[in-house]
């Protein structure tokens, strides 16, 4: 089982991403901001977290930024499930992936449920021995 900070502002999506993710046995904390997150993530330590890039209050962006400052949340894989065209990041991927250790970018529009259960299957270290399906 794994913890999940989960960033999203629309409560609809919310609590569909908070089933599929608590229907595969995961822990899951849902904010809708970046300052509530912060505090969430420093009472659970996540072990991936999955965020809107449009947040409400502070960016998704001063986020990760935040977020990236701590030691010990450096690690942490972090997956994009966003209303953002990936247009509009192309050119400041590299940024995204390497400084702020973005692991996936995920369009909403074009992102099924299963796509990103997968996302965030992948990102999880797995135990030795087995492999995710």
């Amino acid at each position: 089982m794994a913890q999940i900070l989960l960033i999203e502002p629309d409560r609809v999506l919310a609590e569909t991403y908070y089933r599929l993710f608590v229907g595969d046995g995961h822990s899951v904390v849902v904010c809708a901001g970046a300052q509530a997150a912060i505090m969430a993530a420093d009472q659970i330590k996540p072990d991936v977290v999955v965020m809107e890039l449009q947040l409400i209050e502070h960016s998704g962006i001063e986020f990760l930024y935040e977020f990236r400052s701590y030691m010990d949340w450096r690690a942490v894989p972090i997956i994009l499930q966003t209303q953002v065209q990936p247009g509009e990041f192309s050119a400041n991927w590299e940024l995204l992936r390497s400084e702020l250790g973005v692991s996936q970018f995920l369009y909403k529009p074009h992102t099924t449920l299963h796509q990103l259960q997968r996302a965030v299957r992948e990102a999880l270290p797995q135990p030795a021995g087995l492999e995710t399906s």
